[in-house]
């Protein structure tokens, strides 16, 4: 297994996560902040937009499965890379569209992608491409937060939808 890390931020890191777990490769995704300045931020702090943190997951994965490019298409599918600082009615700069890359390589391919991708779009891609400096999983209680909350409004309203598209447009990429 060629094990690597890929760390994402496209809005609500519950939407995020419980897309990319259905992907076959993955071996798990964690909820967190990355991007900011306050060292182990809460929720709380977080939310407040105040601490430069994004939510974001972080997802392991067995590059020989799934590559890296393939993960920033799955990214770039599933939520509007061209809203600043926003995803749906979730808006602060805790929710913009980042990627945390930790090498050149990533940075590069991140880049193509983009480029590949902005041709979907009418508007201008705004997501940020960044160096991963640390990592702050999230409390417990946002780990697998859609799994064990489906009748919560938000999941309902929000990630079902999500999660039902994306399950259509990448059946051939699911876990079995």
């Amino acid at each position: 297994m060629n094990h690597s890390v890929a760390t994402f931020g496209g809005g609500c890191f519950w939407c995020l996560e419980a897309i990319f777990k259905d992907l076959a490769g993955v071996i798990s995704v964690v909820p967190g902040y990355s991007g900011g300045h306050v060292q182990n931020p809460t929720y709380k702090q977080v939310c407040t937009g105040e601490t430069g943190h994004a939510e974001v997951i972080q997802i392991s994965y067995d590059g020989s499965a799934i590559s890296y490019k393939e993960l920033l298409e799955v990214f770039f599918s599933t939520h509007d890379p061209t809203t600043l600082n926003r995803q749906g009615g979730d808006i602060g700069t805790q929710y913009r569209s980042v990627i945390f890359y930790e090498t050149h390589k990533e940075k590069e391919v991140a880049q193509e992608v983009m480029a590949s991708m902005a041709k979907l779009w009418d508007d201008p891609i705004v997501t940020e491409l960044a160096e991963l400096i640390i990592f702050y999983p999230a409390e417990d209680y946002h780990h697998d937060y859609f799994a064990e909350n489906p009748r919560q409004g938000y999941c309902q309203m929000v990630i079902a939808p999500k999660v039902v598209k994306f399950r259509k447009q990448f059946q051939d990429k699911l876990k079995a």
